[in-house]
C-alpha cells in the first residue's frame, strides 16, 4: 500500500492520531456566566473554550447592531475564544472587535489575530495596525497566515516574518505565536521541518472536515498527526468547509453560490460534522457566524458533544468519498496539489 494509504487507514483507525484534547475539568464560569467546555492549547497551557467566534463574518454585516449582537452572544453562550486577521474586511473585522468587544471584555477573553504579511516589515505595520484598530496593547496569539505552499512558507521564513513574531513577543505585544492556511497541507509540515518554528509555534490553523479526510490531499491525513506529535495546538476551520456543505451561502442577502448535492442535509448532519471535529485532536473549532442564531446552535452542539469513536468516524468519512476529489466543497485548496516525492 502507499504510504497516504497506510495513512488513511490509521487515522481513521485512530492508531496515528492522539485522543481528542481532554477538557480541562467539570464546567467554569465566569464574572460573564457559564463558560462552554475548554481544551489545551498545545505546549503553551493556555486554557480556550473549545469553541471559537470566527472574525471574517464579524466583518460581513452592514448592520452594526446585527455584529454587536452576534459578538454578546458568543459571549452569552461562554465561547471566550475570538478570531480574527487584519485582511478581514480590509480591517473591519478587528475595528469591531475594537468597538464591541475589547472595551468591556479584554480581561475575559482570548484574542487571535494574524497576519498575511511577505516579510518582516509588512508584518510589523501589520500587528501595528491590528492593536489599533482592536484596541489593545497585546494579542494573545498572533499567527502567520494564509500559507500557500511549502515554498511560499520557506519564502516568509527566509524574510523574516518568525524573527518580527518573536520580537513582538519580546516586547511584550504577543503572547503566542502560531501558523495557518487552507491552501495546501504541505505548506504546514514544511514549516513543521524548521527547528525554530516549532520551537516557537504554540497553535496552527487549517481545515478539519470528514471531507478532508477522505481527499487524497489531506490536512487531517498529513499535518494533524505532525502536529500532534510536536505538541502544537491545532484550530479547527472551515469544518463545514466555508459554507460549502450546504446547498447555498449568502452573504449580505445575496447568494454567491448554489449546490444541487449538498452535503448538508443530504450526507451528513451538522452535528455530525462538529462532532466529528471535536473528536480529534484540536483545541478550538472556530465557528464563522454573521448572526446570533448560528451562534447558538453551535454552542448547543458542543455543549452536548459526545466523542465518536474511530468506527463512527470512519462511517462519516466513507459517506462523504465522492465530494472529496470534486474541488467544489474544498475550493479553498490549490487544484495543482501533489504528493511530495517519496510519499
Amino acid at each position: 500500500m502507499k504510504r497516504r494509504d497506510v495513512l488513511q487507514n490509521l487515522v481513521v483507525a485512530g492508531t496515528v492520531l492522539a485522543p481528542p484534547v481532554a477538557f480541562s475539568g467539570g464546567s467554569t464560569s465566569d464574572r460573564l456566566g457559564p463558560v462552554l467546555p475548554q481544551r489545551t492549547l498545545g505546549k503553551c497551557k493556555e486554557k480556550v473554550t473549545s469553541l471559537g467566534l470566527g472574525g471574517f463574518h464579524v466583518g460581513w454585516p452592514e448592520d452594526e447592531a446585527q455584529v454587536q449582537a452576534v459578538i454578546e452572544k458568543a459571549l452569552e453562550v461562554g465561547i471566550r475564544f475570538f478570531d480574527n486577521a487584519e485582511s478581514y474586511g480590509k480591517g473591519r473585522s478587528e475595528e469591531r472587535y475594537g468597538k464591541y468587544l475589547i472595551p468591556k471584555y479584554r480581561d475575559d477573553i482570548f484574542l487571535m489575530t494574524k497576519t498575511q504579511a511577505k516579510d518582516a516589515a509588512t508584518a510589523r505595520l501589520h500587528l501595528e495596525g491590528s492593536l489599533k484598530r482592536m484596541k489593545t496593547d497585546v494579542i494573545d496569539l498572533w499567527q502567520i497566515h494564509s500559507l500557500k505552499t511549502p515554498e511560499d512558507a520557506d519564502d516568509r521564513l527566509t524574510k523574516g516574518v518568525l524573527d518580527e513574531a518573536l520580537k513582538a513577543q519580546q516586547e511584550g505585544k504577543v503572547k503566542h505565536i502560531g501558523f495557518t492556511g487552507h491552501a495546501s497541507p504541505y505548506a504546514h509540515i514544511r514549516m513543521a521541518e524548521h527547528k525554530e518554528v516549532l520551537a516557537a509555534c504554540s497553535a496552527c490553523q487549517f481545515p478539519i472536515n470528514p471531507v478532508d479526510a477522505a481527499a487524497k490531499h489531506s490536512f487531517i491525513q498529513t499535518t494533524l498527526p505532525k502536529m500532534a506529535e510536536h505538541n502544537v495546538g491545532v484550530l479547527a476551520m472551515k469544518t463545514l468547509a466555508d459554507g460549502r456543505f450546504f446547498a447555498h451561502k449568502e452573504m449580505n442577502g445575496k447568494v454567491r453560490w448554489t449546490s444541487k448535492d449538498p452535503v448538508i442535509p443530504n450526507t451528513l448532519s451538522i452535528d455530525e460534522c462538529i462532532m466529528f471535529a471535536l473528536s480529534l485532536p484540536i483545541s478550538v473549532l472556530i465557528t464563522g457566524a454573521e448572526k446570533p442564531e448560528f451562534v447558538e446552535e453551535k454552542a448547543e452542539i458542543v455543549r452536548r458533544f459526545s466523542e465518536l469513536s474511530s468506527d463512527q468516524r470512519k462511517v462519516l468519512v466513507d459517506k462523504v468519498g465522492g465530494f472529496a476529489e470534486q474541488g467544489k466543497v474544498e475550493y479553498y485548496k490549490n487544484k495543482d496539489l501533489r504528493l511530495p516525492k517519496g510519499s
